[in-house]
């Protein structure tokens, strides 16, 4: 499993002896259609409804939900103690050129009968390695010109492209933050040819997920050296996206740890501070995954927040972790409080777009039946759907809103507004506080706002209820 496979692009033979494939990937699985929260079917929706309007916009347009290739095409159910357990029918255990053609071919006939609009991929997941960069440039053009015919055809686009610098040996000491000068150079040069097939695709965004730019000791690493590269070579990424006309977003994605130790964009706070350091707020936004949050001790709803009021919000992976296991476990999301949550932060940013909701999760190692894949995707976008109902209502009750209002009530004062507009000094507020005498410090309503909070979303349980059918797997188990 570790050792990369290459394929030459003009080796027919090495490479397999057809992409064809007799018939449907995934026969006996219709369209998924919206039913309702009384429907008893497990391949149906029953709260996302994506022609529905909410707030001005449809349901669809809110999430602008993706699929991502390389967990839902390339996961093997593999962890760190055992060997994959999922065989898909139409895998022949190769990572040829045409197996790539062949799993391009199923993620379509996916998305389409899922009904979602958008996919994302890495350039590696998506066409094999080659033994040169040239190689593997040639077998990814080869991939991706059967990648837009099909997407064309069904009427799909690309949420975001990205480089996979962090399996291949060369990036064991990171990429844009290696020490070794070629090691940095080709990374550029992966970048540069994942931009290009991103932008060939039409893809609206495009990720940067530093999954080795970090270190594990700080006696052998000279940290500033390294974030100084770093910084330079996102300036060039911005170079060369403007030099080929990409009008995409361009996106960092935050993780504390793992692979390495200490990564440097560690949250959401982290790495907007390295933006504003190095003069790139205005041209990048983050790219914030539930799982990697509660790794760095927050919550999905702090970092989104964070990234909200610093005006960097611009993509969501949507995924939980498990509090009982300590690595990023990429699950689907499926904790509706969590989900409400989340849509509150989206709501306010007034939507994602070009941005969307990227399903960053992978079934459970359990899970190998084909219809999973499905099931999954489906419960996903169903928990997401009901935090959206819940986050307008909390908005429409506005008892939520009112107790904040009242929370900070004091400095919609005179002296409150001379505070917030910088021009109250230490000697004006101690001649008040003299004044004033001890401060009087009100309730945080803690308790109350607990009470608002699952009131509403009881409320929207009620009006319609959800129902699994017989025979199938609770939606945390799946």
């Amino acid at each position: 499993i570790a050792t990369p496979q290459t394929c030459p692009a003009n080796n027919v033979d090495k490479c397999g002896d057809s992409d064809g494939w007799e018939g449907e990937f995934f026969p006996g699985i219709p369209q998924i259609k919206y039913e309702g929260p009384s429907s008893r079917n497990p391949l149906s929706f029953k709260w996302y409804n994506p022609e529905e309007e909410i707030l001005g916009k449809k349901m669809k347009d809110w999430f602008r939900f993706s699929v991502a290739f390389w967990h839902t095409f390339r996961g093997t159910g593999a962890d760190p103690f055992g060997a994959p357990t999922k065989y898909w029918p139409w895998e022949d255990g190769t990572n040829s050129l045409n197996m790539a053609k062949r799993r391009m071919r199923a993620n379509f006939e996916f998305i389409s009968k899922l009904g979602v609009d958008f996919w994302c991929f890495h350039d590696r997941d998506i066409a094999p390695d080659g033994k040169t960069l040239e190689e593997s440039n040639a077998n990814l053009d080869e991939v991706v010109a059967l990648a837009r015919e099909l997407q064309t055809k069904a009427k799909k686009r690309v949420l975001w492209g990205t480089a996979q610098l962090f399996m291949h040996p060369r990036y064991m000491h990171g990429a844009a933050t290696s020490s070794e000068l070629e090691v940095y150079a080709y990374a550029a040069a992966q970048v540069k040819k994942a931009m290009e097939v991103t932008h060939y695709l039409g893809g609206e965004n495009y990720v940067f997920w530093g999954g080795r730019e970090g270190y594990q000791s700080l006696l052998n690493t000279d940290m500033e050296r390294e974030l100084n590269h770093m910084a330079r070579f996102f300036e060039a990424a911005v170079a060369y996206k403007k030099k080929i006309g990409f009008n995409g977003t361009l996106l960092i994605e935050p993780k504390p740890q793992e692979p390495t130790k200490h990564q440097y964009d560690w949250d959401a706070a982290t790495s907007a501070n390295f933006l504003r350091k190095y003069g790139l707020t205005g041209e990048f936004k983050l790219n914030i995954e539930c799982n990697h949050a509660t790794l760095s001790g927050h919550s999905c709803h702090h970092e989104l927040e964070t990234a909200r009021i610093n005006g960097l919000l611009g993509n969501i992976d949507a995924n939980t972790g498990d509090p009982q296991v300590g690595w990023d476990t990429d699950q689907f999301l499926v904790d509706i409080q969590e989900a409400t949550l989340i849509m509150l932060s989206v709501i306010r940013n007034g939507g994602l777009a070009p941005g969307g909701f990227n399903f960053d999760a992978k079934l459970r190692r359990e899970s190998t039946d084909v219809e999973d894949l499905f099931i999954a995707h489906i419960v996903g976008m169903d928990t997401l759907a009901r935090g959206l109902r819940n986050a307008v209502k909390l908005i429409e009750d506005g008892s939520l809103a009112e107790l904040v209002r009242k929370r900070y009530q004091s400095f919609d004062t005179e002296i409150g507004a001379q505070i917030e507009a910088g021009k109250a000094d230490f000697e004006m507020l101690e001649k008040k506080v003299k004044e004033w005498g001890e401060p009087k410090v009100s309730s945080a309503k803690q308790v109350t706002q607990n009470i608002i909070f699952l009131n509403i979303s009881e409320r929207c349980r009620n009006q319609t209820n959800i129902n699994i059918g017989e025979g199938t797997e609770r939606p945390s188990q799946a």
